[in-house]
C-alpha cells in the first residue's frame, strides 16, 4: 500500500514538473520572437561598462588626446567623438575602430604598463600623448610616452587614436 501510495504523489509531482518545464520552453522561444531592438533599451545588470548608444548626447564617447613631440605634423589636441564618429581628431573613424577593437568588458584599456614587468631597453622617441574623457562610460585619464619596450607597444596597440610613429619617421 505504501508503494502506490508514494505512486500516486509522484505522478501530480512529475506533471507539475513538466508543465513547469513546458511552460519554460515556451517563454523562452517567445522571446526569441523579438525583434533585437527590443532588447536594446536597457543594460543588463551587473556589466562593468553601459551599453554604448548611438548619439546619446552627454553619454557620447568623447576623448581630448594631446601629443606633444611626435614631429611630422602629428602633435596638437585633437577632439574625438565615437558613434557616430568625429571631431578634429585626423582619422575618426580608424581611432574609434581602434577603441572599439581592443575594449573589453571589466578591462581597463587605458591601464598603465604593469609594473615591475620585463621591458626591452629601447627608445621610441621623446612623444608623449594625454588622453582624458569618456569612454565605455567611464572617466580616461591615461599618459602615454615610448621611453622603453613596454611603452612603445602600449602606445602602438592605440594607433591610430595615437599617432603610428613609424609613419612620421620618429619611432
Amino acid at each position: 500500500m505504501l508503494r502506490a501510495t508514494s505512486r500516486a504523489t509522484a505522478r501530480p509531482a512529475l506533471r507539475r514538473l513538466l508543465v513547469g518545464a513546458a511552460a519554460s520552453v515556451a517563454a523562452a522561444g517567445s522571446l526569441t520572437a523579438a525583434p533585437p531592438a527590443a532588447y536594446a533599451q536597457a543594460d543588463p545588470p551587473g556589466l562593468p561598462y553601459p551599453a554604448a548608444r548611438p548619439g546619446d548626447g552627454p553619454d557620447r564617447d568623447h576623448l581630448t588626446v594631446t601629443v606633444r613631440n611626435a614631429g611630422g605634423g602629428a602633435d596638437g589636441m585633437f577632439e574625438l567623438y565615437c558613434d557616430p564618429d568625429g571631431g578634429s581628431h585626423p582619422d575618426p573613424d580608424g581611432a574609434c575602430a581602434a577603441l572599439e577593437r581592443d575594449t573589453r568588458w571589466g578591462q581597463d584599456l587605458f591601464a598603465p604598463a604593469p609594473e615591475g614587468g620585463f621591458c626591452t631597453m629601447q627608445y621610441g622617441g621623446p612623444a608623449t600623448a594625454h588622453v582624458t574623457g569618456t569612454w565605455a562610460g567611464r572617466p580616461v585619464d591615461a599618459t602615454y610616452d615610448r621611453r622603453d619596450g613596454c611603452q612603445i607597444s602600449r602606445w602602438d596597440r592605440l594607433v591610430p587614436l595615437l599617432p603610428d610613429m613609424k609613419a612620421t619617421g620618429t619611432g
